[in-house]
């Protein structure tokens, strides 16, 4: 963002609200690990990553003056990014980044937020993860209540073919295809059990566990339905796609 702001003579800066950072490829307008940060909350209280992580997060919402103090310093022409910790658990099982987005809007910065949500494309060669994340995207963007946008991160190392055929097809129309693909999978190697006249009576417990495996993909799962009804709500509603 920083690098396209110049040509669009725009002003973009970037900070850091993620605690348990450690690389940037960018350099931060301001840090909140000058305020606390997981490693000194994990030293001195003993705490885990996890607990740590939202240890550090609480203590920047009890002092959030510091944010706003940071933000106050900005001209009113100029755009920041706000990077935010990747844990689910902040946006959906505990409230804390609803919580500070809700101290934004009370400061004035209400209509002038936009939520940008990244979803690593390797995940688009995996569908059940492909599926996860388009249903957590659609978690934060109905828990945290703003526009939301989500993009497809390191999408160049795909190829592009491959990016805007999953892209172009709906969530039924890929779940339909995985689950041929297993069930085929599953009849093909139970085909190769028989062909090789295959006793279960003789065979050994890792030869039989894989036959009842493969007997048992071909068969209807009850878990089945769930994902049709899942892939159906992201269908039904249009309300998650990638950029």
């Amino acid at each position: 963002a920083q690098t396209m702001a110049g040509p669009r003579r725009r002003q973009i800066h970037v900070a850091n609200l993620d605690p348990a950072a450690e690389v940037f490829q960018y350099d931060p307008l301001f840090d909140v690990r000058e305020l606390i940060s997981v490693t000194e909350v994990m030293k001195e209280l003993g705490l885990g990553p996890n607990g740590a992580l939202v240890y550090s997060m609480e203590y920047l919402l009890e002092n959030l003056d510091w944010l706003r103090d940071s933000l106050d310093d900005m001209d009113d022409d100029e755009y920041i990014l706000l990077d935010c910790p990747g844990q689910l658990e902040l946006y959906t099982h505990v409230p804390i980044m609803k919580s500070i987005l809700d101290s934004l809007k009370m400061w004035g910065y209400e209509g002038h937020m936009v939520s940008v949500f990244c979803v690593d494309a390797a995940f688009l060669v995996d569908l059940p993860k492909f599926l996860s994340g388009s249903l957590v995207s659609l978690s934060a963007m109905v828990a945290l209540e703003l526009p939301h946008v989500n993009v497809l991160t390191k999408a160049d190392l795909m190829p592009e073919s491959d990016v805007e055929s999953i892209l172009s097809q709906s969530a039924t129309q890929l779940w339909h295809q995985e689950r041929d693909r297993l069930y085929n999978s599953a009849q093909r190697e139970q085909q190769q059990l028989n062909n090789n006249n295959w006793n279960p009576d003789q065979a050994d417990d890792e030869i039989r566990d894989a036959s009842s495996a493969a007997l048992a993909a071909t068969r209807p799962r009850k878990d089945e339905r769930l994902t049709d009804a899942l892939c159906q709500l992201l269908e039904d509603y249009s309300m998650v796609s990638f950029i």
